[in-house]
């Protein structure tokens, strides 16, 4: 399972990559693979308000739908159109299919580093 040192990741299995006051945000590796083959994905709108802790996208598998929790808050600045034409990348490359810019950041979920993480789910 892949856990890259650059990223930062909450407990409900999203990672974010922060820049300049703003996030990229994504499900984990770890994620893809417990939800199995990705079929669809709702996003939120730009301009959208997000809140730490609370859902904000949905992914639908062969297994279930998920519910993606943000874990900042801020406002939704960009979202990944490709995921939405084609969800199955985020199986092949989970941690270059993000779901959604989020910023300027006004609260964060207690995240984690990749090491911790990593121990979080039993380096699976």
């Amino acid at each position: 399972m892949n856990f890259p040192k650059d990223l930062l990741y909450s407990r409900s299995h999203e990672w974010v990559k922060e820049s300049d006051g703003a996030a990229r945000v994504g499900i984990t590796d770890y994620a893809q693979q417990e939800l199995g083959d990705i079929v669809f994905v709702t996003l939120p709108e730009v301009g959208d308000e997000a809140a730490a802790g609370e859902r904000i996208a949905d992914v639908e598998s062969v297994k279930a739908v998920s519910e993606v929790m943000s874990p900042l808050s801020g406002t939704i600045r960009e979202i990944n159109q490709a995921i939405t034409d084609t969800p199955e990348i985020i199986n092949s490359d989970p941690y270059g299919a993000w779901f959604f810019e989020i910023g300027p950041i006004s609260a964060r979920e207690e995240l984690l580093s990749s090491d911790d993480y990593e121990k979080y789910t039993g380096g699976l």
